[in-house]
């Protein structure tokens, strides 16, 4: 009796039995559990300390520039929730012009400190979340003059809005992406 420490201890600190489904295999019965799914991945490796600065600099552009790619994803399904709804014409002009005016209230000074690759970045993110190249957004919502100037404007800074996202070739910002989805951890 002296080596049961079950017996010292009070009745609420002892483990209570688990029921669990159990399913019988080959004339045995087994316990049947759920388990939760785990996804196995290396710590990265890089050739040359190079390598690791370009992609530390390139992961915190996507860190930059993510929230902004999520909220432009948002306020687009919103829009067009909203202009569905609405079947007036000026009713829809007023719904996209204030929308555009939020848009540019909230992330006005924060988009114009963006670096040339963080813009270039963003114009990636916003064609990965919304499905559509930040040239159609613009095209449907404030017309094709306005988006071949918006185009114009942005050749005129090294970008192009017509670029789109592709996962295999953008492999290291969608590898970014899915790390920085995952809760349990973190590695470069």
């Amino acid at each position: 009796m002296a080596q049961d420490t079950l017996s010292g201890r009070s009745q609420a600190q002892r483990p209570q039995p688990r029921l669990v489904p159990t399913t019988e295999v080959e004339g045995e019965r087994l316990p049947w559990m759920l388990i939760p799914e785990v996804d196995v991945t290396r710590k990265r490796i890089f050739k040359s300390p190079e390598d690791k600065a370009r992609y530390l600099r390139l992961r915190y552009n996507v860190i930059k520039v993510l929230p902004y790619a999520k909220y432009a994803q948002s306020r687009y399904q919103q829009l067009y929730r909203d202009l569905a709804v609405t079947g007036n014409r000026r009713e829809q002009k007023r719904l996209v012009k204030a929308c555009e005016k939020e848009i540019k209230d909230m992330f006005n000074r924060e988009v114009k400190n963006l670096t040339i690759s963080q813009g270039e970045i963003l114009i990636k993110l916003i064609d990965r979340q919304t499905g559509n190249s930040s040239y159609e957004v613009v095209k449907e919502l404030r017309g094709g003059v306005t988006a071949f100037f918006y185009q114009s404007v942005a050749r005129v800074f090294g970008h192009n809005l017509k670029s789109t996202y592709n996962a295999e070739e953008d492999f290291e910002i969608e590898n970014i992406i899915r790390s920085l989805e995952r809760p349990a951890y973190r590695y470069f």
